[in-house]
């Protein structure tokens, strides 16, 4: 009796190591569970269609909640409250990991027939246009009206929104300018630009140094091993960029 224990209690614990371990596998298709991002609209748009696409065929049994970018990340990460953080991630937590996915570059997006499709697009010319801005927090800059200062110029933002497909709404149907983030040159296309096509919207290269623009995702380390948050990961990286799959 007492050997059958022992054995069973290895078995156990056998079991155990191999659900602990970093490498333990999971079947998607036998998951059941609900992954909850935190995101800017452009980027929870960007992602929807390809991660569902990836659990119909995948994890059928896989829902997906995407939050606004409403939550202090760290905490609520570290609660369980979000499983990833996916953006540009400005905040360092030592006990939060992060990892860089793919950079991009911003360029002008205007209705077809725009004024700005007509001819080189000049600083002078993209400086006098109207802007329409994004900003969460209403700042009616950012590190264009930076790049066009060292020219001696400045834009006329005519109005902020907090949403960039509400932007890109509107510079499809008004004369608008709004940036939005675009692969940089020879890389693949990114789903960040999808929504800006399907709006007809036309997307020009800016002629300043502009700083890349790098989305990254955040999560908590707290289970490492746990093998429905590897397979999120690695879908949320298949969607974002075609350069990694493990």
């Amino acid at each position: 009796m007492t050997d059958v224990w022992v054995w069973e209690a290895a078995d156990v614990v056998r079991s155990l190591g191999a659900l602990l371990s970093p490498g333990a596998s999971v079947d998607p298709a036998g998951l059941r569970s609900t992954f909850t991002l935190q995101a800017a609209d452009l980027v929870g748009a960007a992602l929807a269609p390809g991660l569902l696409r990836l659990a119909q065929r995948e994890a059928p049994g896989v829902s997906f909640r995407v939050r606004a970018e409403e939550l202090e990340p760290g905490p609520a990460l570290r609660d369980g409250r979000i499983d990833l953080e996916i953006g540009s991630i400005d905040h360092v937590d030592p006990e939060t990991q992060v990892e860089d996915l793919v950079s991009l570059r911003m360029v002008a997006a205007v209705r077809p027939g725009h004024p700005l499709t007509e001819g080189a697009l000049t600083p002078v010319r993209l400086a006098a246009a109207q802007h329409v801005a994004v900003s969460r927090r209403g700042r009616f800059t950012g590190p264009l009206d930076t790049a066009l200062a060292e020219q001696n110029l400045q834009r006329r933002v005519g109005v902020v929104l907090p949403s960039h497909l509400a932007a890109m709404t509107l510079a499809a149907r008004s004369d608008m300018v709004c940036l939005v983030p675009a692969a940089l040159p020879g890389a693949a296309p990114s789903p960040l630009t999808d929504d800006a096509r399907a709006l007809g919207l036309h997307l020009l290269d800016i002629p300043l140094a502009l700083p890349p623009l790098t989305i990254g995702m955040a999560w908590h380390p707290r289970h490492p091993a746990d093998g429905a948050q590897r397979w999120l990961r690695k879908a949320v990286r298949r969607v974002l960029c075609a350069r990694r799959e493990g």
